[in-house]
């Protein structure tokens, strides 16, 4: 039993199909995302096991910091299932139900090839600036963005969360992302999204 009140409130996100569910305490350690695309998926999350046991309209289950994004099917209506989505999520954590089992990895993703001394430097920037500002703002979104590699001029990143399929995510990679990588550093040429 967890034996801590749950209150959870609802935020909705730049993308209509995803809805953020704020728990009142951290769920996950800060700094680490996991993200379920479907029930096969979740062996390491018994509490996205539980959604997507309970909801059909489920498509994707992420967790991050105090909060669990939900993305639903396009037919779903927010209006008609919002509220018991947060009453189910809030017995689950208040019955102590595990976000991730112990010792589960979060997915990243590696660089695919080894890197030359410069481009070491520059990754480290990279990820520096993604981390300093770009995530708050993703994270406050219901998504997360994960440095991929850098290649040839060329950053790729993983969204994930309410990032992931969202109409405006072009626009926050290339008029945002793009724009703050370009400006900060001049070997920058494009920043892509890539799927997991």
């Amino acid at each position: 039993m967890n034996n801590r009140a749950t209150h959870i409130y609802l935020e909705m996100t730049p993308n209509p199909n995803t809805m953020k569910f704020v728990a009142n305490y951290l769920l996950i350690p800060e700094g680490v995302s996991y993200s379920f695309a479907n029930p096969e998926k979740a062996e390491s999350s018994p509490m996205a096991k539980l959604i997507f046991g309970e909801y059909a309209w489920v498509q994707e289950v992420f967790f991050s910091s105090n909060y669990i994004t939900l993305s639903k099917t396009s037919e779903t209506d927010w209006n008609e299932v919002q509220m018991d989505a947060r009453n189910f999520i809030a017995q689950a954590l208040t019955q102590g139900t595990e976000i991730i089992i112990e010792g589960a990895e979060p997915i990243e993703q590696k660089p695919t090839q080894p890197l030359s001394e410069e481009d070491e430097h520059s990754v480290a920037k990279i990820k520096g600036i993604l981390d300093e500002y770009i995530r708050p703002a993703v994270e406050m979104d219901g998504g997360a963005i994960s440095f991929h590699s850098f290649d040839k001029g060329v950053v790729k990143v993983l969204l994930q969360g309410s990032c992931s399929g969202c109409p405006s995510s072009t626009v926050t990679l290339k008029a945002g992302i793009e724009a703050l990588l370009k400006r900060a550093m001049p070997e920058v040429e494009a920043v892509e999204a890539i799927d997991v």
